[in-house]
């Protein structure tokens, strides 16, 4: 009925789902994918992929691999690889991404830094968009 699994099977091909009106408060690390469709009061750590539902909310910091974000997030957000803002997503909080895709429906307020997550190459999005705007009005 029941069979044994490794960690390797846990990591490459299951998730863990967070339902909608789900509440948790602590915190969450895992080595696979997660998804939040409910609300974690805690911080959420995981190897692999986060995807934050349009009813997703998380209150503390997130650090992953990649992740997709449609709900809100409030907190620091760590990607190492693409951070993908879709929907109405609402972040509150700096954001460090190795890549960020940002749709335009999407939101975030704090400070924005991608690149390598180990300071090189890293930008700060402020400074550009204020560099942006002066170009644009001469």
């Amino acid at each position: 009925m029941f069979r044994k699994t490794t960690t390797q099977e846990t990591a490459a091909g299951m998730a863990t789902i967070i339902a909608a009106g789900t509440e948790i408060t602590g915190n969450i690390e895992s080595k696979g994918d997660i998804r939040v469709d409910g609300t974690l009061i805690g911080n959420l750590r995981t190897s692999a992929k986060i995807l934050v539902g349009p009813k997703g909310c998380i209150q503390g910091d997130v650090t992953a691999q990649q992740a997709d974000v449609l709900g809100t997030i409030t907190g620091t957000v760590r990607v190492t690889e693409l951070l993908s803002l879709q929907g109405n997503c609402i972040i509150n909080g700096n954001l460090f991404a190795g890549q960020l895709q940002v749709a335009p429906t999407a939101s975030f307020n704090g400070e924005c830094h991608t690149g390598a997550v180990q300071g090189a190459n890293v930008v700060d999005f402020q400074t550009e968009t204020k560099h942006a705007a002066a170009a644009s009005s001469r």
